[in-house]
């Protein structure tokens, strides 16, 4: 792990010279590219691609895109942000170029009311000792199988917006929507994924 860290620390501290080597060529340049980024990149990968095979794939596929387009890569964001969003797109290629499989609604999902208009099962604000969990690495892994459950193009807005940071901007162009499409798809994600973890933080937080 501290080798890692310092090769990621090396990447990013000396940008410009490794830029400057890539595009002339620089094999070493290259492997030190590879190592440096590819964790960051895998992570990206397997929060868009639920499937481990699917999510090296595509980080492959990003470095070969990479490879290609280094001559263009004009130095105006970082190395690192120009990789994620090749990383994105690839992730998004993949998914575009599999089958679909049947998905439940988003509807299956969002809170449900009585006549009266009251929730079926009554929503609770998530406290504090929540909003931690989300820190601990068991908690992140639950998260995200239940993220996994969202329709998929619900699921990509979510992940994009909230966990890859994109802006609304930024991830209406990666699929091709709307700004005010990813507004309201970002929305209803939100509410379904609350809707599928109350009862999980309930549970938990009830365990002493």
């Amino acid at each position: 792990m501290l080798e890692q860290t310092s090769i990621c620390a090396d990447f990013l501290g000396d940008e410009a010279a490794l830029v400057a080597r890539l595009q002339a060529g620089d094999d070493a340049a290259f492997e030190e590219l590879v190592k440096g980024s590819s964790g960051r990149m895998l992570a990206v990968a397997r929060r868009l691609l639920p499937r481990e095979a699917d999510a090296h794939d595509a980080v492959e596929d990003a470095f070969l895109s990479a490879f290609r387009a280094l001559d263009r890569f004009d130095g105006r964001s970082r190395l690192t942000t120009w990789l994620h969003r090749i990383t994105v797109n690839a992730c998004l290629m993949k998914l575009r170029s599999q089958r679909r499989r049947p998905e439940r609604q988003i509807e299956d999902f969002l809170p449900t009311f009585l006549p009266d208009g009251h929730q079926t099962r009554p929503s609770r604000a998530w406290t504090q000792s929540t909003l931690d969990a989300l820190a601990d690495r068991e908690k992140r892994l639950l998260i995200r199988e239940h993220i996994a459950r969202l329709p998929e193009h619900y699921r990509l807005v979510l992940v994009l917006r909230d966990i890859e940071e994109l802006s609304t901007e930024e991830t209406a162009s990666a699929l091709g929507l709307t700004t005010n499409a990813v507004k309201t798809r970002l929305h209803r994600a939100r509410q379904a994924l609350k809707e599928l973890l109350d009862p999980v933080f309930a549970n938990q937080e009830r365990t002493p």
